[in-house]
């Protein structure tokens, strides 16, 4: 989907409401003496090009002008492209000296509102920017400018839409509006988001610098146990091996809660709003600090200089290991990167020992691994087709289990109704996926969703005995729930895997399944 290339958030528009028809904005002329209230902005006519004649920079025209009244004039314009003579067009006044033309006989319209029976509140449109004029100066050094828009999508594709915005749109930029009303448009909020093309870029980039979480945890357990290493090393990897909640802590809530904050996906948040206090607990400014560590006891490695944790994140990862882990697995990088969860990746057998260089490498893939999971939940956030707003996290909690270390994969999705309208509240649906390798059990994955206080899921077990053992124990954990005050609807567990594609979720729609 293409967007207006703008990092921050777009306010509401409202359409003009000057009547306007048959007419289009394939291309705009200046007009080289003003109209002087011959047609106001918005009003259309006829006109036929007499002459014309190419200048160095232009196209200079004479336009014969037939107003609906009958009365006709001539008008010398100018002209970014050339229009032969002879050539009948239909004409829209922009401002009293800029007129919007289309060739005569095109169907298209200049729309100045949205007939809601055909495109009802919530509906996304999607249109390229064609024109623009500035037509007022607002209060606070604002200027309010009239655009024409053309639409791409739904059943007015096509067409042409002005709108009035305080926004200086580019000519020929992309943009998403959501509709609000008659004569409403909200454009769809950017700030925070990349740009998808370089947001794919980047997933593909750590997919293949990734590794998983539990090799670098198998490795900081035997390296803790080896004589000689440095104080400030050995520090670090007794903090980080610290961190890690175990199973009683994440069953929980205010376990959880915590667990989840010191995950790493809200690092940069931290760093931006200035909470430097929460860092030592934070496990992907630890990962960061183990790496920018473990540097200079490599053979040949300089000690970094004294920095600040933001700057710490630009240092951390040297280049030879990114070198090094960028090369593999480049197929198909960015669609891996997307799914869930995201699969296991061991850059060293389990039972080779490390040394500080494998250590280093398998930290800087961790650190990746934590960045595909952000990057991810970036990428996974968007309005659906149907116009609802769907915000997603992604993480990844590394989780003690006895001496082992498990990663448990969790992914949650907060899906927003449209607008609330007189017969139609707005509805919040929540998603969550769980994924983790738990011994005895083997692979598990779960998949949950809460709508209106009422909860669906479905268990997911590689092996049959677990998948048998869980069945067996569903009216316990349905008791449970109605316990915590909860409604419940399907519990099931099945034997494999889910179903992998974009819609493998738990269907759940936005209507009452009891009415």
């Amino acid at each position: 989907m293409a967007e207006i290339s703008s990092t921050r958030p777009l306010p509401a528009t409202t359409p003009t409401t000057r009547p306007a028809a048959n007419s289009a904005a394939d291309l705009a002329v200046k007009l080289l003496q003003p109209l002087e209230g011959m047609l106001a902005a918005g009003e259309t006519a006829k006109a036929e090009v007499l002459a014309a004649k190419e200048t160095a920079q232009s196209f200079q025209l004479l336009l014969k002008l037939t107003l609906d009244s009958g009365k006709q004039t001539t008008l010398e314009a100018s002209s970014t492209r050339p229009l032969a003579q002879g050539t009948t067009l239909a004409v829209t006044a922009l401002s009293e000296t800029r007129l919007a033309v289309a060739l005569q006989g095109g169907d298209t319209r200049l729309l100045t509102s949205l007939d809601l029976d055909q495109l009802p509140v919530g509906t996304l449109l999607q249109g390229k920017v064609e024109s623009r004029e500035q037509i007022a100066q607002l209060k606070a050094q604002q200027t309010l400018y009239r655009v024409v828009v053309n639409l791409l999508n739904t059943s007015l594709s096509g067409s042409k839409l002005s709108v009035e915005t305080p926004l200086p749109l580019p000519i020929g930029s992309l943009l998403t509006a959501q509709v609000q009303g008659s004569q409403s448009l909200a454009f769809l909020p950017l700030s925070g988001r990349l740009d998808q093309l370089v947001l794919g870029q980047q997933l593909a980039a750590q997919q293949g610098r990734q590794g998983s979480l539990e090799g670098l945890f198998k490795g900081l357990q035997g390296m803790a146990q080896q004589d000689g290493l440095p104080s400030e090393l050995r520090t670090s990897i007794d903090k980080l091996l610290g961190l890690l909640p175990d199973g009683k802590q994440l069953s929980s809530p205010d376990g959880l809660a915590k667990a989840m904050e010191q995950s790493g996906v809200f690092l940069e948040a931290k760093l931006l709003g200035g909470q430097s206090q929460h860092l030592p607990q934070d496990l992907k400014a630890s990962l960061l600090r183990l790496v920018a560590q473990l540097l200079p006891n490599l053979p040949g490695g300089a000690p970094l200089p004294a920095a600040s944790a933001g700057n710490a994140l630009a240092q951390a990862l040297p280049s030879f290991v990114r070198n090094a882990l960028g090369a593999l697995g480049q197929v198909s990088l960015r669609q891996q990167a997307m799914s869930f969860p995201l699969p296991s990746r061991l850059l060293q057998s389990m039972d080779e020992e490390a040394d500080l260089e494998t250590l280093l490498k398998l930290a800087a893939a961790a650190v990746s691994r934590l960045q595909t999971h952000q990057l991810s939940s970036l990428a996974q956030t968007q309005v659906t087709p149907e116009g609802n707003l769907l915000t997603t996290w992604q993480l990844e909690l590394p989780m003690r289990n006895q001496h082992d270390v498990v990663p448990l994969q969790v992914k949650l999705q907060r899906e927003e109704s449209g607008p609330e309208t007189r017969t139609e509240q707005k509805e919040t649906l929540w998603r969550i996926d769980l994924a983790f390798d738990l011994d005895p059990l083997g692979p598990l994955q779960v998949q949950a969703q809460l709508l209106r206080g009422s909860l669906s899921s479905q268990l997911w077990a590689e092996r049959a005995d677990t998948a048998q053992l869980i069945d067996q124990e569903l009216d316990n954990l349905r008791q449970r729930l109605l316990g915590a005050g909860l409604e419940v609807g399907e519990l099931s567990c099945r034997q494999g895997m889910p179903p992998q594609g974009p819609k493998t979720h738990l269907e759940q729609r936005w209507v009452d399944e009891t009415a």
